[in-house]
């Protein structure tokens, strides 16, 4: 089945519009580098929304019905949205969930020395990647440091055009020999992420005292001392803004679209929905990256709690009306999934791999080699959804990531399944996957919002 592209469907007008959705996205991954700028960022929008804090009705025991649209912050590093719909919380929700981390580089929590009149931070790398990806590269470090009074000092350095950027030094190729003999895994080991901070010394120190000119400067711009690193969360990741790729602008290169891609668009799906018979959320969570795990993670009670407060406060709260509200409910698991790389065609099955501008992907499974690990959704749920889709006009395809033996990867899909609820994943096909620069076509993520309203309005 030959899938048309999707650019083709649209005039002049409509391609302008396009591009337009596509600058909100641009800025929106520029300046949300972190699960915690995410949260921040998508909460000040979904106020910008009417959307109110759950934890506000919570606490005042506010009785909420039907139009009501609601958030709730967990813990600075994932987020969920609803708005409440006609039928009770049991007969289900619709749900879009996607993650909000991304792979990079962590700083350790003692992390600054000096060696050889150079500062440098040692780094434990987040995620899968190619780590000779992230050498000679402008990065910027992102996050927050908290002092023992609980004050929270939030940390941007290399994003400012008037900022220095960072950076891991590599070896030159004169001198390269034995290091290009390695095999691509062993090029840069994880200890030898270690990132380049400075090289000027305090005149007045006699040991370590470029280590202390940069520790003064971090005093004088940020007031906290060294030993705070131990209460930071400091994230490495590549500086600059996400922007235009290709000649003909029809693309997105930018950090972290694995899977802010997903998060952006099912977010302002969200935002396009006024009303609506079942209860609508949009879940964006972290650490899918390392297995969704951890309080903010998809493998929490979380979500679970959030429905659980809905229920009460809508007046229905029992026990056996959650279980009913999460077995009930209909989600898609909005990931990104791998593009076709014409560079490297062996991996991919071309019958079975998503394309750009052939619109929002749907992968049935994930998993690795046997479907391990994968959710692998029902039929009749993708029968259901095609129908959508295509009363929609929404441009869709489905895929595999790789051939059988290639490889493969996870999403949250499965862990919402346990609830025995429909799942299945869908999302934007990116290039570059998991490297600090990924490639996205405007179209795909156009069509991938335009699914998720479809998703929400009709299921």
């Amino acid at each position: 089945m030959k899938q048309k592209n999707a650019w083709l469907k649209y005039d002049e007008n409509q391609t302008r519009e396009i591009f337009a959705f596509n600058e909100g996205y641009k800025k929106f991954i520029s300046d949300c580098k972190t699960e915690r700028e995410c949260v921040q960022e998508i909460i000040k929008l979904a106020r910008e929304q009417g959307y109110t804090d759950l934890k506000d009705a919570i606490k005042a025991k506010t009785p909420l019905k039907a139009g009501d649209k609601v958030y709730i912050n967990n813990m600075e590093k994932a987020v969920a949205l609803f708005i409440l719909g006609k039928e009770p919380l049991e007969k289900g929700l619709k749900i879009l969930g996607a993650h909000i981390d991304s792979p990079r580089l962590d700083v350790k929590q003692v992390p600054l020395y000096e060696d050889t009149d150079m500062a440098m931070l040692d780094t434990h790398y987040y995620g899968g990647i190619k780590k000779y990806q992230w050498v000679t590269l402008p990065l910027a470090i992102h996050g927050v440091v908290v002092k023992k009074d609980g004050t929270v000092i939030n940390v941007v350095i290399g994003e400012d055009e008037n900022d220095p950027v960072i950076g891991i030094t590599d070896l030159l190729v004169h001198l390269s020999g034995a290091q290009l003999e390695k095999k691509a895994a062993k090029v840069i080991e994880g200890e030898d992420l270690n990132v380049l901070i400075g090289s000027m010394p305090v005149k007045e120190e006699e040991k370590d005292a470029v280590k202390a000119n940069v520790l003064r400067i971090l005093k004088e711009k940020y007031d906290f001392e060294e030993e705070d690193f131990l209460s930071a969360e400091l994230e490495i990741v590549t500086a600059g803004k996400a922007r235009d790729y290709g000649i003909d602008r029809s693309m997105v290169i930018g950090y972290g679209q694995d899977d802010r891609v997903c998060a952006y668009t099912s977010l302002q799906a969200m935002f396009e929905i006024t009303e609506t018979d079942r209860t609508c959320s949009c879940i964006l969570v972290d650490k899918e990256e390392i297995g969704s795990v951890g309080a903010s993670g998809m493998h929490s009670k979380f979500f679970e709690n959030a429905v659980a407060e809905l229920i009460d406060l809508a007046g229905e709260y029992s026990e056996l009306k959650l279980r009913r509200a999460m077995q009930n409910s209909h989600m898609l698991s909005s990931d990104v999934s791998a593009a076709f790389d014409p560079n490297y065609p062996a991996v991919m099955e071309k019958k079975n791999s998503a394309y750009f501008g052939k619109g929002m992907v749907f992968n049935k499974y994930t998993g690795s080699r046997g479907k391990s690990g994968s959710n692998d959704a029902n039929p009749e749920y993708m029968a259901r959804l095609r129908n959508i889709m295509e009363n929609h006009n929404v441009s869709y395809q489905t895929a595999e990531l790789g051939k059988v033996d290639e490889g493969g990867g996870g999403t949250i899909a499965y862990i919402m399944a346990n609830y025995n609820m429909e799942v299945i994943d869908s999302g934007v096909a990116v290039l570059n996957m998991h490297a600090p620069w990924e490639i996205t076509s405007k179209v795909d993520i156009y069509e991938t919002k335009n699914g998720y309203v479809a998703f929400l309005n009709e299921i």
